[in-house]
């Protein structure tokens, strides 16, 4: 067995010199500059990415900082006007799983690159979005990644932010600013594909759970399942849309059971549902339970994101996957960009396609065991 040194300091030793020795000096800036052999400016440049830095200085600078374990002097670089290395993600929720897979995207970028993430959450609040826009703001963070819907304010607080000198990204909401780069699925088109799966079922009442007659034209999920009906000749009906009013960032598990009680109660309700997403559609399933109604023989229903709860629900939902994860690293990747300097041109705009996952909510002819739902045997259309 390998043995083990160990050093003890007694800890009433009067010798000053003993007590000095058992405190480890943090690294500084110039530690590192020597180690590197570089003066200080040169490694504050590498360090920071401010300015050019060549390759072969910036690894000896970086190795440096590694065997030293050197860590900036965060609150002096903030009373000198500086950043700090850090991203603010700004998320509808976080009891969400899309919530966690976009994230992870963000931080695969971002981590590479010593910066830290933080999180706040808007929870359907307009002045909560904008309250935790501008605490990013005022704590100095050097971008920002937007994953909320567009509220009333439009994008004001966004274009003060960019007038405070940080960049934004924005994911799932095209904005009309020039600097500001969005990243997006299809949702258009991932709404349009469901809801044509249903019609191709048979159905004509079609209802959609989610958002409320006011605010549908300002999703894109709803734009896309007007489009399918109105494609196939089938009139939309605002008595089978039902939702929460002034919801700008998602919808709930007890959104789903609302709208499908209320739908259920109509004289001629609705023969399937599109909700708005995966538990807005758990919710209406569980309604379906209580009101003694068949799924989906009585009403079908179907989702949008592909939560891994999806598979397993009673019976599995049919729903629209998109790709999160890969979302969240393209929108890090373009702020990346934005913030070393290395773009500066007008906005970019990246849409990323969605694939419909048909299951037994909708279809009791689907595959839809746990094995296959990652299986290339299950049913899947673009």
């Amino acid at each position: 067995m390998d043995k083990v040194k160990t050093i003890s300091v007694r800890k009433n030793s009067k010798d000053p010199k003993s007590r000095a020795s058992a405190t480890v000096k943090p690294a500084t800036l110039a530690d590192v500059a020597q180690m590197a052999g570089v003066v200080a400016m040169t490694a504050s440049r590498a360090i920071n990415q401010s300015g050019y830095v060549s390759k072969d200085v910036q690894e000896r600078v970086r190795k440096a900082a590694l065997k030293l374990n050197y860590r900036p002097n965060m609150v002096a670089r903030q009373l000198k006007g500086s950043r700090l290395n850090a991203i603010g993600v700004l998320l509808p929720d976080i009891a969400n799983p899309f919530s966690t897979e976009l994230v992870n995207g963000v931080k695969q970028v971002f981590d590479v690159v010593g910066y830290t993430t933080f999180i706040a959450t808007s929870s359907r609040s307009v002045e909560q979005e904008k309250a935790s826009l501008q605490a990013f703001a005022d704590h100095r963070v050097d971008g920002l990644i937007v994953a909320t819907r567009g509220t009333k304010m439009r994008d004001e607080v966004l274009k003060d932010i960019l007038r405070q000198g940080i960049p934004v990204a924005t994911i799932g909401r095209p904005v009309k600013l020039a600097a500001v780069d969005c990243v997006t699925a299809d949702h258009w088109q991932g709404a349009f594909d469901v809801v044509t799966h249903l019609i191709s079922l048979g159905h004509k009442r079609i209802g959609f759970i989610g958002i409320s007659p006011e605010d549908k034209l300002s999703l894109r999920r709803y734009q896309g399942y007007a489009a399918a009906l109105e494609q196939a000749g089938i009139q939309v009906q605002d008595q089978y849309i039902v939702g929460p009013p002034d919801a700008p960032a998602f919808a709930t598990q007890e959104d789903g059971f609302t709208g499908m009680t209320w739908l259920a109660e109509l004289s001629h309700p609705p023969t399937a549902v599109f909700a708005r997403n995966d538990f807005a559609a758990i919710g209406a399933i569980r309604a379906a339970h209580k009101l003694g109604m068949r799924v989906p023989e009585d009403v079908a229903i179907a989702g949008f994101d592909n939560i891994p709860l999806a598979a397993f629900t009673t019976p599995p939902l049919t729903t629209v996957e998109q790709p999160i994860t890969e979302q969240g690293a393209a929108a890090a990747t373009l702020l990346l960009n934005r913030i070393v300097g290395e773009f500066r041109g007008t906005a970019k705009n990246i849409c990323m396609n969605c694939s419909l996952i048909v299951r037994e909510s909708t279809d009791p002819r689907a595959v839809t065991s746990a094995e296959a739902s990652s299986s290339p045997s299950m049913m899947r259309t673009r």
